[in-house]
Order: C-alpha cells, then sequence, then structure tokens
C-alpha cells in the first residue's frame, strides 16, 4: 500500500505545485467554483494519477481522490479571505494528504499486490526532492506573506528570481548531506551563506531586511533538514 500511497502524493505534488500556473490561482480566488480552472486543475489531478498509477482497477479510488480534491479546493475558495489566506493553504495540504491516505486504506487494506513502475525507494527521494524545490518556495512564500519588504528592497538590484533558486539550491545541498552523514557540509555551507549575507545586511542598516533574511535561511535550513531526517527514516519502511 505504501507504494500506491507514494504514486498518488507524487502526483499530488505534481499536480498542486508544477502544473498548476498562478493565472489559473489568481482567477480561482476571484471566481470561485465558477471558475473553469478549478475542474481543469482536477482534471490535471486525475490524469496525473492514472498515470503515475497505472492500473485501471484503482479507478474508484482515483475518482474518489479527485471527487475530495475537488470539494477540499472548493471549500478553501469559499471560506478563506485575505487573512487567513496562510491558514487555509495549510489546511488544503493536510486535507489532500489524508484523503490521499485515508481513501486508499480504506478502500484496499488487505490489497498489497502492485505492479512496480518504480522503486517505493526511489519514488520516496523522488517526492522529497521535488518537495524541497517549489512546493517549499511556495509554503515560505505564503509564511512570509504576512509583512511587505518591498520598500526595503526596492533600492536592491538582484537577478531576477534569484533568490528562489538559491534557496532551492541550498535546501537540495543540504538534504543530500544530511542522507550522506556529512553534518559538517551543513555547517560550512550555513557559514558561507552567512559571510556573502554579512556585507548585504551591513550596508543595508535595515534591522527588518536583517530579521527577514535570518528567519527565512532558518526556516528554508529546517525545512530540508527535517525532510532529510524524515525520509532517513522512512526509507527503511519502504
Amino acid at each position: 500500500m505504501m507504494l500506491l500511497i507514494l504514486k498518488l502524493f507524487l502526483a499530488h505534488l505534481i499536480g498542486d505545485f508544477f502544473l498548476q500556473p498562478l493565472k489559473w490561482v489568481k482567477y480561482k480566488e476571484k471566481k470561485k467554483l465558477k471558475s473553469v480552472w478549478l475542474y481543469v486543475h482536477v482534471a490535471v489531478h486525475l490524469a496525473l494519477m492514472f498515470v503515475f498509477v497505472w492500473d485501471l482497477s484503482y479507478t474508484p479510488l482515483i475518482l474518489g481522490i479527485g471527487l475530495l480534491h475537488l470539494i477540499i479546493d472548493g471549500l478553501k475558495l469559499i471560506l478563506q479571505r485575505k487573512k487567513t489566506k496562510r491558514l487555509y493553504f495549510l489546511l488544503d495540504q493536510v486535507f489532500h494528504i489524508i484523503s490521499i491516505v485515508g481513501l486508499t486504506a480504506l478502500l484496499y487494506v488487505d490489497d498489497f499486490d502492485f505492479s512496480l513502475i518504480l522503486d517505493a525507494q526511489l519514488l520516496l527521494l523522488i517526492i522529497c526532492v521535488a518537495f524541497l524545490t517549489k512546493p517549499t518556495s511556495i509554503i515560505m512564500k505564503t509564511i512570509f506573506s504576512k509583512w511587505n519588504i518591498s520598500k526595503l528592497t526596492k533600492d536592491n538590484e538582484s537577478l531576477k528570481d534569484a533568490g528562489n533558486y538559491i534557496g532551492v539550491l541550498e535546501r537540495l545541498l543540504v538534504f543530500v548531506f544530511v542522507i550522506l552523514g556529512h553534518w559538517e557540509a551543513v555547517g560550512f555551507l550555513i557559514t558561507a551563506k552567512s559571510v556573502f549575507r554579512f556585507g548585504d545586511l551591513t550596508a543595508s542598516k535595515e534591522r527588518k531586511l536583517t530579521e527577514y533574511i535570518l528567519i527565512g535561511t532558518l526556516i528554508s535550513f529546517g525545512i530540508a533538514i527535517m525532510t532529510s531526517l524524515l525520509y532517513l527514516n522512512l526509507i527503511n519502511y519502504v
């Protein structure tokens, strides 16, 4: 059952974070249940699940998860407000995970015979790596949406999306270092980033910007380390 759940979870990650353009999200928030992109988004999830599972005997499960996905997303669009977007984003993801695990366990609790397309351990690795890229960036962006730092950074010239790419790379490096047991390399990476950032923080003389960068760094490294430790613990069960 673990392999099936991992396939469904990978389909969810790709559908929610990689194959959902920002314009779809904005249009859904504006039109809510009347938005055509809400139903296109669910259709993308259904297609991904069918491709990854590749077994029509699981059609009731896939359709059930798709229906629950539509209900969860629809309720989020109806209930969320500007001040509660972060909360409903997190609740949305939690309920999606619960729906995948719960419905699979309910319908196929005694079924452990699956045709392997990908090894379960490899699939777990792919999920962790995928999670540390765009999904984590979106999570961090959601967390920081309560603060407006545009005034603090308006005079700072930087490459477009450079901060996002740096964050992704550092999280992937931390993941590799931790699963290989090289914690000293993680410390070196934190030190190196601190040295490069020190000049910017000294020049800016902005306490708020300093706090923002420090919080962002700690959250980014924290998520990467926790994901790595979770991977090391789960790898023995798949």
